[in-house]
């Protein structure tokens, strides 16, 4: 009981809602800046974003726009997409999917920013890599910034990065009927050769992993999704109904602030909007401007969140109600639909999904913990991450999330404080990239 109220302090201390309003605030900013750039010019950033086709070219730093991509969707469409949704529901109701979509709405132009801003601002050498390359450069106080950045990076990887993706992986392991203690120590031997790799090895792995993952889940909820057709209005309204409802809830707290903060909370969790990791994917991208590696930020969080977490969060809806959560609800509402293929599928899912994002954060930590010890932790970072995929493994779900929402703070808040001080121009960047846009392709 102790150690479940020191953990939930520590998470309102660095998660509680002054960061989610604040990361709130950055995604209204940006998107008023930007004159609603992301949701009016949504053709511009797509084809900015993809092309009429993934480039095969390698850029100087050997990473190709598709290597880039997903990686970044690596790191993002993780078991977030669907553990998190479960956990928002659970603890927010179907409301909680809405507010999520409002923040992954808001947070597009905030992930527009942490890559154009980090693409600005990188120098030869890579001694500040990713968000660090900006956060530096934020003031006065922008070294201190940087630091408390790579600390919160390193222990944010070993959190939600790793404990929280092997926690869901163990569970979908235990679904298919393989022993807790063997998955745990066989996921932490992968997390510490993976660990040991680099953005190039993440980017190879990634390019193949991410579209047969992302077209198998996809498969399969659609398939639950039509299989509960009849549900799914219902399920729709009750998504609303939620949002906005002010009916009395836990503690005598209105039922639309419970959803809000769990939709926003584990709507960054899975698209990370606020975090500024995703340009640790991009650094290495250097024959595209800062202004298209910002729309592969937009994509990014469109593909995450407003496609995956809704057919998701569709999914557990239309099924009815249980008392199961977390990955267990997940599994619940695939296996009622398509029976034991179903939960195989989203049981393998789930799998693929948490070995994606941790070979992508362990990229992040282990750039982070570089930064701290200016190349000197090397050897360090892959015990460790071994060690928190194995605990991951074992400790209870709702520890993971306090331990990993706690982290994301370590990263959000100063990461937050760097966009606001370097904030003046850009809100001329997707302007500028849509008035290229319309001088290629006249009318």
């Amino acid at each position: 009981m102790t150690a479940d109220y020191l953990l939930e302090g520590l998470r309102g201390a660095l998660w509680g809602w002054h960061v989610l309003l604040g990361i709130l605030a950055a995604g209204a900013y940006f998107s008023y800046e930007s004159c609603f750039f992301q949701l009016l010019h949504a053709g511009t950033w797509l084809k900015a974003a993809l092309g009429s086709k993934f480039s095969p070219k390698k850029a100087s730093g050997g990473t190709t726009r598709f290597q880039a991509i997903s990686t970044a969707l690596a790191g993002s469409i993780g078991t977030g997409n669907i553990v998190g949704v479960a956990a928002a529901i659970t603890t927010g109701g179907p409301g909680a999917l809405f507010w999520m979509w409002a923040s992954a709405g808001l947070g597009m132009m905030t992930v527009f920013a942490e890559n154009y801003l980090a693409a600005k601002n990188r120098a030869r050498g890579r001694r500040a890599p990713g968000p660090l390359a900006y956060i530096e450069k934020a003031g006065k106080y922008g070294g201190a910034l940087a630091a408390v950045y790579a600390l919160g990076c390193c222990l944010s990887s070993l959190g939600m990065g790793n404990m929280a993706q092997m926690n869901a992986f163990a569970a979908a392991c235990g679904d298919l009927g393989l022993p807790i203690p063997g998955v745990a120590i066989g996921a932490a031997l992968l997390v510490y050769f993976v660990a040991r790799g680099g953005l190039s090895l993440a980017g190879r792995i990634a390019e193949k992993l991410v579209p047969a993952m992302t077209l198998l889940f996809f498969a399969a909820s659609l398939g639950v999704i039509w299989f509960y057709r009849k549900n799914l209005p219902g399920a729709v309204e009750s998504v609303f109904q939620g949002a906005f409802s002010l009916r009395a809830g836990a503690g005598g707290t209105a039922g639309m602030l419970i959803a809000m903060k769990a939709g926003i909370s584990r709507g960054v969790f899975t698209n990370e909007a606020g975090l500024g990791s995703s340009a640790f994917a991009y650094q290495d991208v250097r024959d595209y401007s800062p202004e298209e590696l910002g729309c592969m930020g937009i994509f990014q969080v469109f593909a995450d969140t407003i496609l995956m977490c809704t057919v998701t969060g569709l999914c557990i809806l239309c099924c009815g109600p249980t008392q199961l959560e977390g990955a267990a609800l997940t599994f619940y509402a695939y296996r009622s639909a398509l029976g034991q293929a179903g939960g195989w599928a989203v049981s393998l899912c789930t799998a693929l999904f948490a070995i994606a994002t941790v070979i992508a954060w362990c990229c992040y930590g282990r750039e982070g913990l570089l930064y701290l010890t200016k190349g000197r932790g090397r050897k360090l970072y892959p015990l460790a991450a071994a060690l928190a995929a194995f605990s991951g493994c074992l400790l209870p779900l709702r520890a993971v999330f306090q331990l990993g929402d706690a982290f994301n703070g370590l990263m959000a808040i100063p990461n937050l404080a760097a966009l606001f001080l370097l904030a003046g121009p850009l809100g001329k960047a997707p302007a500028a990239l849509f008035e290229k846009t319309v001088q290629k392709n006249p009318k």
